[in-house]
């Protein structure tokens, strides 16, 4: 249970991160969701949270921004007293291949989906030393394992994610705090929804499972990772992925 806990999750207006937010309130967690501009969305999710009996606001912040994660990361501590739980899964992807790729969309890539995730633990860093508590956990993929075609600025990005991960697991480790990573495969999500068809059959295929996973897959083991349980794990990448990396 996350009972009385503070749970912050970036890109946690929809998909995954609407997923993991619902799952951590539903086991008692208050919830923050920092979303970059679809207001709408993120107070539709901040209603169906708050439905469960639990606190939740949203605030508007672009992650790849420095001094705006540092001010909203203040915002929230002054608000809410604490950051117990900080969720990294804000994400975009522009997709290409290398000989066509822009500078400019790999850089957009990296600068919020791995200088985010910095951005955050950051400027969380410290308050986590502070509580001598606290569970960190990013949201990679299994492209930043394996790699995928058509993909190395979002590859790039979530591998790098894991580097992330390991490195803030060991300085972190000795003051109880755990950093952890996620690393889903094909999942029924608005990104994954503009695949055509024949390209998702053909993702289907390829998993040992046969279907697709859905986010929350990802929101049981993030509320996992998140709770007591999960005390003696840390620096680990776990994947969810029907066995499509195995």
């Amino acid at each position: 249970m996350l009972t009385e806990k503070t749970a912050v999750i970036t890109g946690g207006s929809r998909g995954i991160g609407k997923a993991i937010a619902l799952k951590m309130a539903e086991c008692g967690a208050n919830i923050v969701i920092v979303y970059a501009g679809n207001t709408a969305a993120a107070e539709e999710t901040c209603e169906q949270i708050k439905s469960l009996g639990v606190k939740a606001k949203a605030y508007q912040c672009d992650v790849s921004d420095f001094t705006q994660t540092e001010q909203t990361v203040h915002s929230i501590i002054s608000e809410f007293g604490g950051i117990d739980i900080l969720v990294n899964n804000a994400g975009i992807v522009k997709d290409g291949l290398m000989l066509s790729m822009k500078e400019e969309d790999f850089d957009a890539v990296l600068d919020t989906n791995l200088k985010g995730a910095f951005h955050m633990i950051k400027h969380t860093y410290r308050q986590f030393m502070k509580r001598r508590s606290g569970r960190i956990i990013n949201i990679t993929s299994v492209s930043g394992i394996t790699g995928n075609s058509g993909q190395t600025n979002y590859s790039s990005a979530k591998a790098g994610m894991i580097g992330l991960t390991k490195s803030v697991a060991k300085e972190l480790a000795g003051r109880n705090i755990t950093c952890n990573a996620i690393a889903p495969g094909f999942i029924d999500t608005d990104m994954t929804s503009g695949l055509s068809d024949q390209l998702k059959q053909a993702a289907v295929e390829a998993i040992p499972l046969k279907r697709m996973g859905t986010p929350r897959d990802i929101a049981n083991l993030a509320a996992f990772l998140a709770g007591d349980e999960a005390g003696y794990i840390t620096g680990e990448v776990i994947k969810i992925d029907g066995g499509l990396c195995m």
